[in-house]
């Protein structure tokens, strides 16, 4: 037999980072804000894997205002157009958050 564990809802497991997209912008939840602790930050997009990174940089970038970081640019560049929420993974190497929008 295979048992499952009953966890609590009391039991808090630790918050994933999370983006949201809109028709204009990248909202990121405040652990994903967290974990890359700046407010500029670099938008790429690998078009084989359908992955967004957001990294951290020092100097250029975008600027991120409070929560969101406005990306009609970027998703017009890339020609994204997907809208919703999507778990992202934090690479601490790169600081760096990787959401794939399949």
């Amino acid at each position: 037999m295979a048992f499952e564990v009953y966890k609590p809802r009391g039991e808090r497991m630790e918050k994933a980072p999370v983006i949201s997209l809109s028709k204009s912008s990248i909202v990121l939840n405040n652990v994903a804000r967290q974990k890359l602790g700046k407010n500029k930050i670099e938008l790429a997009f690998d078009r084989d894997t359908k992955t967004i990174r957001i990294r951290a940089v020092e100097e250029g970038g975008l600027e991120m205002r409070k929560t969101k970081v406005f990306g009609k640019g970027f998703f017009n560049y890339f020609g994204i157009n997907k809208k919703g929420k999507f778990e992202a993974k934090y690479d601490p190497g790169e600081n760096a958050l990787y959401a794939r929008i399949h």
